[in-house]
């Protein structure tokens, strides 16, 4: 494709990385190995589907919700948006979206699409894979992440019919949330039918407008998350 660039917006996943702290590590192991003279080299990968960057379903949290084999592929390639707090999170880690930031993107690139893929840009993927810099917790114990806002959130379903959004921290919820274990937002995303990319990489490499995004992934029946391959066409 002449005159486009391609973008991966997804990290690598190994053992070890940053990941939710109730989940458990990867355990990889190799079965057969071309240095131990087999004919072919073959892993076996034990993972929780939320590893690494990832899809949620709305299954993830809604009872009753789609899961990924029931994501149509046609919601897997979507025009991109990229909301960038970058430049506020640097100095506040606990800042989210507001409304005003809508409104500004809005006024230099037109309404929001229907049914495209919102991302909040952060550059929080710029500390992985250094797990305490991605916590960035404080001596009481609460992580200072950025997060989506309620408003912001709510404001994209209802007002923009977005399809997706997507983020380079851990959880939708800002950390002071996740710390005392409210996970509201990402509750309210996933019961309103839409789905999420977490752990998104290189958004600040994307343009804000203009571009498209293509999220891939396996497609287990029932599957309630797995790891994605996510870039962008721009």
């Amino acid at each position: 494709m002449l005159g486009r660039t391609f973008t991966d917006l997804t990290h690598a996943f190994n053992v070890g990385q940053p990941r939710f702290p109730a989940f458990p590590d990867e355990e990889r192991r190799e079965i057969f190995s071309l240095d131990r003279g087999d004919g072919f080299t073959a892993h076996r990968y034990s993972i929780i589907g939320q590893w690494g960057t990832h899809v949620d379903p709305p299954s993830h949290f809604a009872q009753g919700g789609r899961s990924l084999d029931e994501l149509p592929v046609a919601e897997m390639i979507l025009p991109l948006v990229v909301l960038d707090i970058s430049a506020r999170a640097a100095v506040d880690p606990d800042a989210t979206p507001t409304l005003q930031d809508i409104e500004l993107w809005e006024s230099e690139h037109g309404r929001i699409p229907a049914r495209s893929f919102v991302a909040l840009r952060t550059d929080w993927s710029t500390r992985w894979p250094d797990a305490s810099a991605m916590a960035n917790a404080s001596a009481d114990g609460v992580s200072h992440v950025p997060g989506w806002s309620r408003e912001v959130l709510t404001f994209l379903v209802t007002q923009r019919d977005v399809a997706a959004v997507g983020h380079e921290q851990t959880d939708t919820d800002p950390g002071s949330a996740t710390s005392v274990g409210d996970f509201s937002l990402e509750r309210y995303l996933l019961e309103q039918d839409r789905w999420q990319i977490e752990l998104m990489a290189h958004l600040d490499r994307v343009p804000a407008a203009g571009a498209a995004v293509v999220a891939t992934w396996p497609k287990p029946l029932g599957g309630s998350g797995f790891p994605a391959r996510v870039f962008a066409i721009h």
